[in-house]
């Protein structure tokens, strides 16, 4: 276990675990806020939707034990991150600078990891203390109480869909989120591959497959996030 934690390897192989549970999670939100723009698909008042699934991620217990194996999930990947950026770049030394030329057939994602996690967990930051702040009740707002179709009944909850298309209404907010959406993007169209290589599935049969799965992957789940934002600036 101790050889785990400590080598290269063993610090690889739980980032890229972390990372891929990370992405199940991130298809699980964008399921969720593409319920902001599903209401009229399904008869429904705006935002009824949104605060059913809302009220549903709530008061689920599985959802309550997921959420700190999440919170984690992400500080074991952003400290290996991390620890092996800097690793990589001590054992390069200045040789990687030498000749001012970039290396070649390396992706821009690949050199650029750590700036683009710093962009994601800043974008992060600010999600956080907008929205998952708020309805946790650590931030106070006034949302008030909505009634919304739940499992065949009515239920109430609070007005989660308000506090998302308030704070929606921001451009320089919507901005940010495109830009940690591109950054997302960027990020998973090397990171999903990388992870399964670093597992062990790099033959040469699955590794152009899993590249093209990265690149779906990442334009599904960063797409996905910054045409909601904008959707919600524009036409609601």
């Amino acid at each position: 276990m101790s050889n785990l934690l400590t080598s290269s390897i063993g610090r690889k192989l739980l980032m890229s675990i972390s990372g891929l549970f990370l992405i199940l999670f991130l298809f699980v939100h964008l399921i969720l806020n593409s319920f902001l723009l599903l209401d009229g698909v399904f008869g429904l008042e705006t935002g009824q939707m949104f605060n059913a699934g809302v009220h549903f991620m709530g008061t689920n217990p599985l959802i309550k034990v997921i959420e700190p194996t999440l919170a984690l999930g992400f500080i074991v990947h952003i400290i290996y991150s991390l620890i092996l950026t800097f690793q990589n770049r001590k054992a390069r030394g200045t040789q990687s600078y030498a000749s001012g030329n970039k290396t070649s057939g390396v992706e821009w994602a690949s050199e650029n990891m750590l700036v683009l996690g710093i962009a994601i967990f800043s974008f992060l930051a600010v999600h956080i203390l907008n929205f998952y702040m708020k309805m946790k009740g650590f931030i106070a707002w006034e949302g008030g109480e909505v009634e919304f179709p739940f499992f065949g009944t009515m239920a109430k909850g609070e007005n989660a869909y308000a506090l998302v298309n308030e704070t929606f209404k921001s451009m320089p907010i919507v901005l940010l989120y495109i830009t940690g959406s591109v950054a997302l993007a960027f990020h998973l169209a090397h990171g999903f591959w990388s992870s399964f290589q670093t597992i062990g599935w790099n033959n040469a049969t699955w590794m152009p497959r899993l590249k093209f799965i990265s690149n779906f992957v990442a334009i599904i789940l960063g797409g996905g996030f910054a045409v909601i934002a904008l959707a919600q600036y524009l036409f609601f």
